[in-house]
C-alpha cells in the first residue's frame, strides 16, 4: 500500500527537481502541503501531488498551444 503522505524529498524524487525546488513550490502555496508534528515537518498528500501533475500538463499543453513551434527553412 502507498503512503498517502510524502516527504518533500520524495516528491522532488518524483518530480526529478531538488528538494529546495519543492520547498519553494510549498511555500509559495503553488503545491499544497501540510505541517504536522511538533517541528512542523511539511508533508504533500499524494493525491495533491497527482493534481499538480495533471495541472502542469494542462498548463504545458496551453503554452504549446499558444507558442507554436516554427519550423526554419533549410537554406
Amino acid at each position: 500500500m502507498e503512503a498517502r503522505f510524502l516527504l518533500l524529498s520524495d516528491v522532488a524524487t518524483e518530480l526529478n527537481v531538488s528538494d529546495s525546488q519543492v520547498y519553494h513550490m510549498v511555500r509559495s502555496g503553488e503545491l499544497p502541503a501540510i505541517k504536522i508534528g511538533g517541528r512542523g515537518q511539511w508533508r504533500v498528500e499524494r493525491a495533491k501531488l497527482e493534481e499538480y501533475i495533471q495541472r502542469k500538463y494542462a498548463e504545458t499543453a496551453d503554452w504549446v498551444h499558444e507558442n507554436p513551434l516554427i519550423e526554419r527553412d533549410a537554406d
